[in-house]
């Protein structure tokens, strides 16, 4: 009989990071909730999520905008987004601010302006899993 300590416990393996495109906004309104939808699970999971707004997305980073998505059965697209801002990252796509002519102090604070460096980057990234809706 020994006096050795018990092995610790197996951890559990680290969660993949997530990098979400959003593509649509009002536009397409159910892909656009379902990007958010998904990023949000993802980070109440426990996972580093990358939330990227692009083309028509890009206006849910403007104070009060994610609001005018509203659809039955959804967690309203505000609450998804603050919970992205407190707990994820949340970029708006350099070319598609500017062709909307959104600045940096147009956007919702915590939220920032990158390029597609950036985004290749992310989605490089060793065991990153990248998402577009």
């Amino acid at each position: 009989m020994t006096d050795a300590a018990p092995a610790p416990a197996p951890s559990a393996p680290a969660l993949r990071p997530l990098v979400v495109k959003a593509t649509g906004g009002l536009d397409r309104p159910e892909a656009a909730n379902q990007a958010f939808t998904v990023a949000a699970a993802a980070v109440a999971a426990g996972a580093r999520v990358s939330l990227w707004l692009t083309g028509e997305a890009s206006w849910f980073a403007v104070p009060g905008r994610a609001a005018g998505l509203a659809l039955e059965h959804a967690t309203p697209l505000p609450d998804l987004l603050d919970l992205l801002l407190a707990e994820g990252t949340v970029t708006v796509c350099t070319q598609c601010a500017a062709r909307r002519g959104l600045a940096q102090a147009d956007l919702l604070p915590g939220v920032r302006i990158a390029g597609a460096a950036v985004f290749v980057e992310e989605t490089l990234h060793p065991q990153a899993q990248a998402l577009v809706y």
